[in-house]
């Protein structure tokens, strides 16, 4: 880790697959080795090269793995400097997604695909039938 201080300027001229920077709670990330290997593919990290990626890190609430690879990919801190923007801070009271415990919303989503793929099958099969009735008629 090291310990060497970032403008927003400086994070900012680093936005592009072979040189990417980002800030996440104020510390300063070089991503460039880890674009091809990012699970959401390299647009994700694109999208918020040379910026502020806080908040979009934490909206898709991110595993306990995905945080030490995120430490393996420190280079320095933040510093701040007037007319910076400031970081969005969570509402009083609400629960970020890095806070919640539990599967989150990935069960759900599967129950909800399988049971779909259940009645997409049956509407296949019941046409199906009906398509051979009228054949046979």
């Amino acid at each position: 880790m090291a310990d060497k201080e970032y403008t927003y300027q400086d994070v900012a001229e680093h936005n592009t697959k072979k040189n990417l920077f980002m800030v996440i709670h104020d510390v300063v990330y070089d991503a460039t080795k880890f674009v091809d290997e990012h699970p959401g593919g390299e647009e994700v990290l694109l999208d918020v090269g040379g910026q502020d990626a806080t908040e979009a890190f934490e909206d898709v609430g991110h595993s306990d793995e995905a945080r030490e690879t995120l430490e393996q990919l420190k280079v320095g801190t933040l510093k701040r400097q007037a007319g910076d923007p400031k970081p969005k801070a969570p509402l009083p009271g609400a629960v970020t997604p890095a806070s919640q415990s539990g599967g989150g919303m990935g069960v759900g989503l599967y129950a909800v695909v399988a049971i779909g793929g259940l009645i997409a099958y049956g509407a296949y099969q019941y046409l199906q039938q009906q398509q051979a009735a009228q054949n046979a008629a």
